[in-house]
């Protein structure tokens, strides 16, 4: 048994371990890589279309000659970009809506929370593609789309803890002192609730990546010459019969990334809980 419990955690950790090191080098690439490459993002090279993987083209060419690692690295910076703009902006939404509905309760609490049930009744990819679709294919569409399909779920997680928080003896105290209802909230209720916000994020920063290269593969994301993966995936399909590197890398991209993210986020929302037990428990 307690061998079992050995090869159990040396596994998690090995796990781990590679999951940071495909982070690790996911974030290296989109920040360096297309600045140290040889070669440009959108070099066309006519005589040299559908290379082989070379010394001189680690992942070979495009049908326009360019260099398909170059672009994986600029896709990864996209892609992260994306991920980030996203998840700020539903942060920022759900913050402000699940803060007041949840600390002032009544006819705010009603209508905000009712809007926001509105956007949870519509599976969020769909939406967002419903959104793309009507604004039309492009980087800041994606963002905005994605946003708007993501908020609610962040502002019905705040107002649960608001709901939780406010009942605290610290907020009591507070409001006995003669706090105004504003500084109660920005000063002392909002921080104690950054900690699920942050967990939730780290869970979803694979699962945005995801969706917004999904956008890309249906052509509802960034449009050519963008080096976006879902867009490079949709491409090279149409010629995985003589050259497959080119569907596989973005798509190998896509996996070990939204992998990596979700075992990670996996390991931080159980760490998490485990802490509240205990601190619960104390």
């Amino acid at each position: 048994m307690q061998l079992a419990k050995i090869i159990h955690w040396l596994v998690n950790r090995w796990i781990r371990l590679a999951c940071v090191a495909v982070l690790a080098i996911v974030v290296l690439a989109s920040i360096f890589g297309p600045l140290v490459s040889p070669h440009r993002i959108s070099a066309i090279d006519s005589k040299n279309t559908f290379g082989r993987p070379s010394v001189q083209h680690l992942l070979g060419t495009d049908e326009l000659g360019r260099d398909i690692f170059t672009r994986v690295m600029a896709g990864a910076q996209l892609s992260l970009l994306i991920s980030l703009s996203v998840l700020s902006v539903s942060i920022f939404i759900g913050v402000l809506v699940g803060a007041a509905a949840g600390y002032y309760g009544g006819w705010p609490d009603l209508i905000l929370m009712r809007v926001t049930e509105v956007f949870l009744t519509f599976p969020s990819l769909v939406l967002a593609m419903a959104i793309a679709a009507s604004f039309g294919p492009s980087l800041t569409n994606t963002i905005l789309a994605l946003s708007i399909a993501w908020w609610s779920s962040y502002a019905r997680l705040l107002r649960a803890k608001m709901l939780e928080i406010r009942e605290e003896h610290y907020i009591e105290a507070a409001r006995s002192i003669g706090m105004s209802a504003r500084r109660v909230l920005l000063r002392h209720a909002l921080p104690n609730c950054f900690g699920p916000i942050l967990v939730r994020a780290t869970n979803d920063l694979g699962i945005v990546i995801l969706f917004s290269t999904t956008l890309g593969f249906l052509g509802l994301g960034p449009q050519p010459p963008s080096p976006e993966w879902g867009l490079m995936v949709s491409t090279g399909s149409k010629y995985l019969s003589f050259a497959p590197y080119y569907a596989v890398a973005p798509g190998l991209a896509i996996f070990m990334t939204v992998l990596a993210f979700a075992i990670l986020g996996d390991e931080i929302h159980e760490s998490y809980r485990q802490t509240a037990q205990q601190v619960e428990g104390a």
